[in-house]
């Protein structure tokens, strides 16, 4: 394909094919012989389709801001927005019956337990977690420089560690590599981290948004936990005692007025039961 000619009706073609490759793939096996995958194809959620899109557009404006083009065929093609549900995460309670369950018998298991504990005390994002060495560690806090504001207006994140992030630290400051803890690849530590969940027996059901459907379904936190729940339990908890977007963006590396934060104003339940009381 060439810049210079792609149009609003290539992009639709795109968006038809990124919704119904999995259909393409079972229908036109021939192709995908002469191009082999490893995956087969999966049906793709909206928000997918859209965030593939999304880097699509970046690429064209890069391209018209560096006079690699003139074309803008995105002035013609709307992207929707993204469908998030509203965020769920584990309690502080929640979160301290994980840590303390018994996994001496699996200390693959407690390590990766461990791991999740302490990014949920730092609520950093797993990309910037995977990345951080003992080099990070600064005076008793964690600096870093987010990755998604490395290109545009980068700033540097500093988290101070607590007791129990300081005692995840020195469990295993024996570690010698290069990494700031003994990280596993990150499907593998969301399996981890899925399995602990359920020996924990943190089971409490919770409402997701399917991303096929956008329809909400109940599912156990065991079954929905993963890397990001971390990053969302410390954004959540500590929304709930401090409302304050711009303060708490500085522990976690949300850009100022992130629309994120409108996800987590969320009325907490023991609010809501002392407004409905009030009507008694």
């Amino acid at each position: 394909m060439n810049i210079n000619h792609i149009t609003s009706d290539t992009l639709y073609d795109i968006s038809d094919f990124l919704e119904n490759e999995h259909i393409y793939y079972e229908l036109y096996p021939s192709i995908y012989e002469q191009i082999p995958e490893k995956r087969v194809p999966k049906q793709r959620g909206k928000n997918t389709i859209i965030d593939c899109l999304c880097k699509i557009r970046t690429f064209f404006l890069w391209c018209y801001k560096h006079n690699k083009t003139i074309n803008k065929p995105f002035d013609k093609f709307k992207i929707d927005d993204c469908t998030y549900g509203t965020p769920f995460y584990i309690t502080i309670e929640e979160r301290d019956k994980l840590y303390e369950k018994d996994f001496s018998e699996n200390k693959h298991l407690e390590l990766q337990r461990d791991i999740f504990v302490f990014q949920s005390l730092i609520g950093c994002r797993i990309g910037d977690f995977y990345r951080m060495t003992k080099q990070n560690i600064i005076n008793d806090a964690i600096e870093y420089v987010p990755r998604k504001t490395k290109d545009g207006n980068p700033i540097t994140v500093r988290v101070p560690l607590n007791n129990k992030a300081k005692d995840i630290l020195k469990k295993y400051e024996a570690y010698d590599g290069k990494m700031l803890l003994p990280f596993i690849s990150e499907q593998k530590y969301n399996d981890a981290i899925k399995k602990a969940f359920k020996l924990a027996e943190i089971d409490r059901i919770v409402t997701v948004l399917d991303p096929l459907t956008n329809e909400g379904v109940k599912k156990y936190l065991y079954e929905v936990a993963s890397s990001h729940m971390a990053r969302r339990t410390f954004i959540g908890n500590i929304y709930k005692k401090v409302k304050d977007p711009n303060l708490i963006g500085a522990l976690s590396g949300h850009k100022e007025g992130s629309k994120a934060f409108s996800r987590y104003r969320e009325i907490d339940e023991d609010m809501k039961k002392e407004l409905v009381n009030l009507l008694d």
